[in-house]
């Protein structure tokens, strides 16, 4: 008999779940540019001499320049790679569709005050590049590739960003700043393994949305929660006093 897979069940129950901060993944979390960013790489290939499939296989959630100095290291270097980046939304703005449920997040967090902050693998001018063409909120904070030595699945990014919003994980042992909190108040929002990886690396809790990758995948790196969008995630309320922030997840994935 043939073998059939179980369908994947999103109906856990409802919870609500109070953090300092959220830090969201861009692509495939906020916006899906894969439309964009397949056509960017094989435009890139040509360039460089390597087949577009061949970049894509290994590619997504990682930076650009880490690929690049795989492949083409005379190219791998930060004038190249935001040059190169900065282009996507303008040649490729009508390619990208935001993911369900990603805008009113966004809108209501800023509305409140709650503290977020967007930490990616893209460049400072892809990632703000996307936010104007799809006009999305714009956080006060973002993080992005070329601030960070090491990409994800590395932490340093994600801790980077917490500190970024005055937050003291304990993980800086000279840090004497910011607000004291536990890595469990911070949520992190990815669709990548590698940032599910970095994200729990970095002893934050993860939303992995299944909106790029196998859901298993997401499971092996560590994911507290599955999730199919952001609709599933939603501002239940935000204390100014405590800054906490009240987050309901629903219809996660049934472990």
């Amino acid at each position: 008999m043939p073998h059939h897979e179980e369908k994947p069940n999103f109906s856990a129950p409802s919870g609500i779940h109070d953090f300092a901060a959220l830090l969201f993944d861009m692509d495939g979390t906020i916006i899906d540019s894969t439309d964009a960013i397949v056509k960017y790489w094989h435009a890139l290939g040509r360039e460089i001499g390597v087949p577009g499939e061949q970049i894509l296989e290994t590619s997504h959630g990682r930076r650009t320049i880490d690929v690049l100095g795989l492949l083409a290291p005379q190219k791998a270097n930060w004038d190249f790679v935001c040059k190169a980046e900065g282009q996507v939304p303008i040649q490729y703005g009508k390619d990208a569709v935001e993911v369900p449920g990603s805008r009113s997040l966004l809108e209501k967090l800023e509305a409140a005050g709650a503290q977020w902050a967007i930490v990616t693998s893209g460049t400072r001018p892809l990632v703000t590049g996307w936010l104007d063409v799809m006009k999305l909120a714009h956080p006060q904070y973002l993080v992005t590739a070329e601030e960070v030595k090491n990409g994800k699945p590395d932490p340093a990014c994600y801790r980077l960003g917490a500190k970024r919003l005055g937050l003291n994980d304990g993980s800086d042992a000279e840090a004497s700043s910011g607000r004291k909190i536990s890595p469990n108040d911070v949520l992190v929002l990815e669709d990548a393994p590698a940032g599910v990886r970095a994200g729990k690396a970095a002893g934050y809790r993860v939303v992995a949305l299944a909106t790029t990758h196998a859901i298993e995948k997401l499971r092996e790196a560590g994911a507290d929660w599955i999730v199919q969008d952001m609709r599933s995630v939603t501002l239940s309320q935000y204390d100014q006093k405590s800054g906490k922030t009240s987050i309901e997840i629903r219809n996660a994935l049934v472990a």
